[in-house]
């Protein structure tokens, strides 16, 4: 399987490579400024399109800057230029010269064509990617707005950015990536492919992608940011899509999503119902190493969803410049969970002492609410003036009862039977407000501030079933109240010039924790204040090959699961809990990166460099057989890696995407007069293919390695897998018939090994292969799901 994959990356670098020493040897640069004729102003988003003189087809095309400016190759010999734009005379240049393989253009002055004024014009025929300060602008041409095509079919035409046939969207090879609609969190973005199956590709203006977050944006650790802005007015009437889908093992599930769209008006709604089923098979080998004895487990589990969501919504664009979003969405999920596991305790002979039988019967109900209200004005001083203020509320509900027996099979433990209840209650507010002000020509200023409020109630009891009677185990029973407050501040200063751009920001967030164990008084107590400086800068060298460098401070704060310090007594040989005392993670994170785009590929190589302190690990401590772990800030860690990933379509019928990251740590940590020193590497590379056949057939293959790693005590194992889809367009691309395979060999196995002085531990858990089937129907201007099947978190 290695082998193939590493032949696949060779021929995609030989292919890449020919195209580029074609392109360097043929191409003519043509270039101008485009300004308006009247006031010199310089004209945004001007179409430059290069047609063919015979065919009068277009070849390709660009638009022009910010400033007016533009540039632009082609290898073509028999060609004309067209420069028009929304509302003015088109230029058209039949005769030019050629010096030193350029066509300079100097100033194009375009005049106002009142007659024209209700006409739409198309803007650039190919799509374009724009290079900025921290981020790269994809600017959605008529290629892919023509088509038809939906929101995460745009996505995946965007260098660095991958969609899977399911809807998976990573970028650089992760798929934690906030996704953003015209700047701001969004329900249609914070739900999964189906929710973004409402956004077709007319509907998009352009897709920023941000690898490096400037201070703008919470400290708190992301791989990146992908905001997709939507032009206005489009897509007016009855609009939307429904998906129904089937799998085995159960992956059964029927979504509808309805959007109508007037002049002040857009409403939009989904709901959608499922049952889902997550089988899984386990092992673990807890080893006394020094007493010779053990107690093995092989088992597995059935766990049962299901779930049922609405979400209801509308826009009211009080006039061009004043946008208010009202939205709200509910779930509720009813969980079901059995498993069985066998034990077996050996002596230091080896021989099995005691056999027995641990059945677990788990049920559970989970009433999730989510509310927003964002008001967004822009001014017509700029275009990219702009205000925005946002509320955001959510809670989510847990009521879970789990019923824990011990049969014995063999030996003289004697049987035993727990119970266990949780009452768990989650809120969350947040309340945002950003603004952006460009000044001068080159220069803009974005301050802003955001209140997020976290607060968390977790009741959990344990009883023990002792001469028929259930008894309360004070041991285990406690309720858990965490709070946290996280008040933040930025400002941002950034100058764009032509060629080479800086941008500076520092952002100033205080947090606020508080957590109490009510039943035993125990309560702690922390406030902190960091500033979070970033620093981003690009040359463009050309419109095909750009150099970007970043920093920025980062934060990752204990999650609620670290802090919690109840123990999981699902395995009772292998117990989890939190350390409410656990401080958080920083970040001092560096990146180089070059960006390529030769021909019809295109590549990114970049150096990063983080070094983190306060790492956040797990230790695990072993008595009697039973293993327990728990994190703690240990020591630190320096991580430098090298990431490539490319993107090659050698025909149109044809696509590869691929992705290889390498990176080398080296810990150094002390935690209980223990050194936890030690130094690593781990990598992982992916292929995927997307082939374009005849009939409207769609096919994806993709392939996965992950190398072993180390963490403070344990290896984790690698994994080689790979998946399937295939997708059929009928009635005219109004339905998708859609078959995906996951994890097609069933080889993707998470697996553990401990191994200190006193004890070795395995852990190894496996999902198996998922198969499901899926039909989507698209009515109105909808288009139907092309990534169904998903359910909404």
């Amino acid at each position: 399987m290695k082998s193939i994959l590493y032949t696949k990356i060779f021929i995609l670098l030989t292919c890449i490579s020919n195209q580029f020493f074609y392109a360097q040897s043929s191409n003519i640069e043509i270039l101008g400024v485009v300004l308006e004729a009247n006031t010199n102003a310089p004209v945004e988003y001007a179409t430059i399109s290069i047609l063919d003189s015979n065919t009068k087809k277009p070849i390709t095309g660009t638009i022009s800057s910010e400033t007016g400016k533009f540039s632009i190759k082609t290898d073509a010999t028999n060609f004309y230029i067209q420069v028009s734009f929304m509302g003015y005379k088109t230029k058209v240049y039949k005769t030019f010269e050629v010096e030193n393989r350029k066509i300079n253009l100097k100033t194009i002055a375009l005049e106002e064509d009142n007659e024209a004024l209700g006409e739409v014009l198309i803007r650039a025929e190919k799509s374009q990617t724009e290079f900025k300060l921290d981020k790269r602008v994809f600017n959605v041409g008529q290629d892919l707005s023509s088509t038809g095509a939906g929101a995460l079919e745009v996505l995946n035409n965007v260098p660095s950015v991958n969609v899977s046939i399911e809807g998976d969207v990573s970028l650089r090879g992760n798929q934690g990536v906030q996704i953003l609609i015209n700047g701001k969190p969004s329900v249609l973005a914070s739900a999964d492919g189906n929710a973004l199956g409402s956004i077709t590709a007319d509907m998009i203006e352009k897709i920023e992608v941000i690898t490096n977050p400037s201070a703008k944006y919470d400290a708190e650790g992301t791989s990146g940011i992908i905001n997709i802005v939507i032009k206005k007015s489009e897509k007016k009437g009855l609009n939307g899509s429904a998906s129904l889908n089937i799998g085995v093992p159960n992956s059964n599930s029927f979504g509808l999503s309805l959007n109508r769209r007037t002049e002040k008006f857009n409403f939009f709604s989904q709901i959608g119902i499922g049952l889902r089923t997550y089988p899984s098979d386990s092992k673990t080998i807890n080893r006394d190493l020094l007493n010779n004895t053990s107690v093995n487990s092989t088992g597995d589990a059935n766990f049962d969803e299901k779930f049922s969501n609405i979400l209801i919504g509308t826009d009211y664009h009080i006039n061009n410049n004043n946008v208010i979003t009202l939205s709200g969405s509910y779930a509720y999920e009813v969980e079901d969970q059995n498993s069985v596991a066998n034990y077996e305790e050996f002596d230091e002979t080896d021989t099995v002492i005691e056999n027995w039988l641990r059945t677990e019967t788990t049920e559970a109900t989970n009433p999730k609410l989510r509310y927003e209200i964002q008001y967004k004005r822009d001014f017509k001083r700029h275009k990219d003036q702009s205000l925005l203020i946002s509320a955001l509320g959510s809670s989510f509900k847990k009521d879970q009862s789990s019923i824990y027996t011990n049969n014995t099979i063999f030996g003289d433990r004697a049987d035993a039977k727990q119970e266990t209840r949780t009452d768990y209650a989650l809120e969350d507010y947040t309340f945002k407000i950003d603004y952006t002000h460009p000044f001068l020509e080159n220069y803009t200023i974005e301050t802003g501030s955001q209140y997020v409020i976290n607060n968390v109630s977790n009741d959990f009891a344990v009883n023990d079933l002792v001469d028929a009677n259930w008894a309360n185990n004070p041991n285990l029973t406690n309720i858990f109240d965490y709070d946290q407050k996280v008040l933040g501040v930025y400002t941002t200063v950034a100058y764009e010039g032509d060629k080479w751009g800086l941008k500076l920001g520092i952002r100033l967030e205080n947090t606020n924790i508080n957590t109490l164990l009510v039943n035993t008084n125990l309560s702690n107590k922390d406030d902190y204040t960091n500033l979070f400086p970033s620093a981003h800068t690009s040359y463009k060298i050309n419109n095909n090959f750009s150099l970007q460098a970043g920093y920025s401070r980062r934060i990752q704060r204990p999650r609620l699961r670290d802090l919690n310090p109840f123990s999981n007594i699902r395995d009772n040989y292998s117990i989890s809990m939190g350390n409410p005392d656990l401080q958080p993670e920083y970040t001092d994170a560096f990146e180089i990166t070059s960006i390529n785009k030769i021909g019809k590929a295109s590549l990114n190589f970049s150096l990063y460099n983080r070094h983190t302190t306060d790492i956040i690990e797990r230790v695990t401590t072993f008595e009697n057989n039973i293993s327990t772990s728990r994190p703690e800030n240990i020591g630190e860690n320096t991580t430098t890696g090298f990431e490539f990933n490319g993107k090659y379509a050698p025909l149109n019928w044809l696509s590869l995407n691929g992705d290889f990251n390498i990176n080398y740590f080296d810990r150094k940590g002390l935690f209980e007069d223990t050194s936890f020193d030690f130094k690593g590497n781990r990598w992982s590379s992916s292929l995927t293919s997307q082939f374009k056949l005849p009939a409207d057939f769609d096919i994806e293959i993709s392939g996965d390695y992950r190398s072993k790693y180390k963490t403070v005590q344990r290896q984790v194992s690698s994994n080689l897998f790979a998946d399937l889809g295939i997708r059929k367009k009928i009635l005219k691309g109004k339905t998708i018939l859609n078959i995906s395979i996951r994890d097609v060999f069933a080889s993707r196995v998470d697996e553990s090994i401990t191994t200190q002085p006193e004890f070795y531990l395995f852990n190894s858990r496996k999902r198996g292969r998922f198969v499901t089937f899926g039909i989507s129907y698209g009515f109105g201007k909808g288009e139907a799901m092309e990534f169904s099947g998903q359910r909404r978190r």
